[in-house]
């Protein structure tokens, strides 16, 4: 005989009523051969449940409460600890995570997250003023991290696909300085009592496209004036790993970023000079980062450059030259030629334009960048700006007029 409720209506299989009046469903999970249980004080929403249920398990859905109990952040943990990446790297999206997503969409539950609560954060991040760049660099920790659940027949489809959107402020692009801007800035450099001796660091910069990592990180070990090479193996990285904010030694970005790159004869040049200007103004060579010393480029201290004071040194030069261009446009009466805001970044842009508008091969350029991809390398010379450059390019097509 059928067991029935308090009202007189048959039970199913695996359905029971408590004496306090909630009807319970049990089963076996098919999946962890865990015997499991759902409640409701109305046998139409249960059997709602059970539907679900069968559902899922037909599926291959995993229905573990604990499963279930998962949040955006314990799959995120879980994304971390099966992927290969560099400290430095995982320690740069823990930071992001621990401060835009863990006490927000990070505390979710997996199971109850949508579309549209993933567009909601981005919506909300955006409407903070963060650049698409920053709400795109979320994303590809988010949607990977619930490809895991997806994976895990945790759920069936991941909630952040197709998401992303054009959320955010609009990227500022980082352009590249005109032949023009590089001439002047290298020439006010050459010519200044005060940053002459920064004229080989900029050398460097823009005819090696070092990282500014790599370029801070250089030993004289790296650098061998004899077959004018300059070996890039490692770079220096000044982060918090807990135990307060130094200098930490770790491999280039990519593999892509351990490469040999040969030197012109400027770049040998301007080593030749850094060395004696070392040497000229006593700097100690014996400092010690992480088994590493005698850094091309230092402070008095004998310690490598912050990355921070390479781009304070670039927007001192900078600032000066465009007040010493300004009261010269007004002697000469004319519009002043300022140069824009430059970076480390900016400068190795610089240096990849340069290279590629030499013709040099584009994968000889991917490769001295040290660029996992070559659409990273073509991205960076397509920001096409710089009207002479055009001019030139275009009075290439005279070699080939017909009439």
């Amino acid at each position: 005989m059928a067991r029935k409720d308090n009202r007189g209506r048959n039970l199913r299989t695996g359905e029971s009523q408590r004496k306090d009046g909630l009807y319970m469903y049990r089963y076996k999970d098919e999946r962890t051969g865990r015997r499991l249980a759902v409640y409701s004080p109305d046998l139409a929403e249960l059997r709602k449940k059970e539907k679900e249920i069968e559902k899922d398990q037909s599926e291959g859905i995993m229905t573990d409460t604990q499963c279930k109990n998962m949040t955006l952040n314990d799959l995120f943990e879980i994304h971390m600890d099966t992927r290969k990446l560099a400290e430095s790297t995982q320690a740069n999206y823990r930071r992001m995570w621990n401060s835009l997503v863990r006490n927000e969409l990070g505390q979710m539950k997996v199971v109850q997250v949508r579309p549209s609560h993933v567009r909601l954060f981005y919506s909300r991040l955006s409407k903070q003023k963060y650049s698409h760049s920053t709400i795109k660099f979320l994303h590809n920790m988010i949607l990977p991290s619930f490809e895991v659940a997806v994976d895990d027949d945790i759920i069936r489809k991941n909630p952040a696909k197709r998401t992303l959107g054009d959320y955010g402020e609009p990227e500022k692009k980082r352009i590249a300085l005109s032949f023009d801007q590089q001439k002047n800035l290298l020439n006010y450099v050459k010519n200044s009592e005060v940053f002459h001796i920064y004229l080989p660091l900029l050398q460097v910069m823009i005819g090696t496209g070092l990282r500014c990592g790599e370029l801070i990180g250089l030993t004289w070990k790296d650098v061998d004036l004899k077959t004018r090479t300059v070996y890039v193996n490692h770079q220096l990285i000044y982060k918090n790993y807990g135990d307060g904010c130094d200098f930490h030694v770790t491999m280039p970005k990519t593999e892509a970023g351990i490469r040999e790159i040969p030197m012109s004869k400027m770049v040998a040049k301007a080593f030749e000079t850094q060395r004696r200007l070392n040497f000229q103004m006593g700097i100690p060579r014996d400092v010690k980062i992480e088994g590493l010393s005698n850094f091309v480029f230092m402070s008095r201290s004998g310690r490598p450059m912050m990355p921070t004071t390479v781009n304070f040194i670039l927007r001192d030069i900078v600032k000066a030259y465009n007040e010493e261009e300004n009261e010269r446009a007004k002697r000469e009466r004319r519009k002043p030629e300022e140069l824009p805001h430059i970076s480390a970044h900016i400068l190795r842009h610089t240096a990849c334009t340069r290279m590629a508008e030499t013709d040099l091969d584009m994968k000889v350029v991917q490769y001295v960048m040290g660029h996992a991809n070559i659409s990273v390398t073509m991205e960076v010379y397509n920001h096409i700006t710089d009207r002479s450059r055009i001019e030139r390019e275009i009075a290439k097509m005279d070699l080939v007029q017909i009439m």
